[in-house]
């Protein structure tokens, strides 16, 4: 508007794996939906934050249990405290087995998210929970931002962007405490 233009234009150059995101099945397997035919249903609802800030490398069901939870929520957040938003990439960051994963959507996990970069450890190379929780129709949140929230129940919103054809999408989550009125 400075130069005489009507209007303020913002260009937006990334990718959508930066900043908090939702990964699509195509983001490890080709040819797979992309990131529009996400479920939104999965990014909307109650969630449990569980705090395995003192825990470290691969977590199964036990160390989970050790964390404090009791049964599998339909939406499970982990607080590692190893996350970019923190201001700088982290050296590791502890992460589900794979067959943690698939036994956690057996049991009804619709969604897992992280504040750390990735559901699998940084050194994996398979991206084997990517695959089990997606093989089990699980959708998954990376990148949040879990510095506040303590550990406990809460409402989620994190709806992806619906950008067509994409391995992934930005989303802006929000928790808040449960509440009758959503």
């Amino acid at each position: 508007m400075a130069e005489g233009a009507s209007v303020n234009l913002s260009t937006l150059t990334t990718s959508p794996h930066v900043g908090t995101h939702a990964d699509a099945p195509l983001h490890v397997r080709d040819g797979a939906a992309p990131s529009d035919a996400l479920a939104l249903d999965a990014f909307i609802g109650p969630a449990v934050v569980l705090d395995v800030t003192a825990l470290h490398g691969e977590l199964n069901r036990a160390a989970l249990r050790s964390a404090g939870l009791r049964e599998t929520p339909t939406r499970l957040l982990l607080k590692t405290g190893r996350a970019v938003a923190a201001g700088a990439f982290p050296g590791a960051w502890p992460a589900l087995t794979a067959d943690c994963a698939a036994s956690l959507v057996a049991d009804g996990l619709r969604l897992l998210g992280v504040d750390c970069p990735s559901v699998d450890r940084r050194e994996a190379t398979t991206l084997a929970v990517h695959h089990a929780l997606f093989d089990g129709g699980a959708c998954i949140l990376e990148n949040l931002d879990l510095s506040i929230p303590t550990a406990g129940s809460y409402d989620l919103m994190a709806a992806p962007l619906k950008l067509g054809g994409l391995d992934a999408a930005p989303v802006r989550a929000v928790l808040r405490y449960p509440s009758s009125d959503f």
